[in-house]
Order: C-alpha cells, then sequence, then structure tokens
C-alpha cells in the first residue's frame, strides 16, 4: 500500500512543478533587445510597436515574424523615441 502511495505522489509533483515553471515563465516573456542589451515584457511593448508600425506606415505584422533589419529599425526606433 506504501508502494502505491509514494508512486501516486510523484505524477502530481510533476503537475504541480511544470505548472509552477508554466507561470514562472509567462512572467519573464518577453522579448530581448540585442542591441541595446535590455529585456522588454511585450505585454507592455504592443502600445510602442503598434505606434511604430503607424509612424513608418508598416502594415501589422507580428514582431517575430519581421526580419532582422526591421526588428533592429523598431529597437532603434523605440529606444530613441520612448527610453525606458
Amino acid at each position: 500500500m506504501h508502494s502505491t502511495r509514494k508512486h501516486s505522489l510523484v505524477p502530481l509533483a510533476l503537475v504541480t512543478f511544470a505548472a509552477g515553471l508554466a507561470a514562472g515563465c509567462t512572467v519573464h516573456a518577453g522579448y530581448y533587445d540585442p542591441y541595446y542589451h535590455d529585456r522588454h515584457p511585450w505585454g507592455g511593448e504592443t502600445v510602442y510597436y503598434q505606434q511604430w508600425e503607424t509612424d513608418t506606415h508598416r502594415h501589422h505584422e507580428d514582431f517575430k515574424k519581421r526580419n532582422k533589419d526591421e526588428q533592429k529599425e523598431y529597437w532603434d526606433w523605440r529606444h530613441h523615441q520612448h527610453p525606458q
């Protein structure tokens, strides 16, 4: 009986650990700016990104789908227009 109980706790522990890990990743989700060496949480970044698209007359596209040159243009604009 004890061995059955011990084995049933292992999956519960794994589920609990995985849920905590996933929640931790959500908190730290964002984009690392390799040009200015800082991290931007994307939740607060969307307003700036949409403004950049408007200011530069670009159609909307997910940031991660833009090519590296456009991503760099965004980070340059971001740090010059709205420094943190």
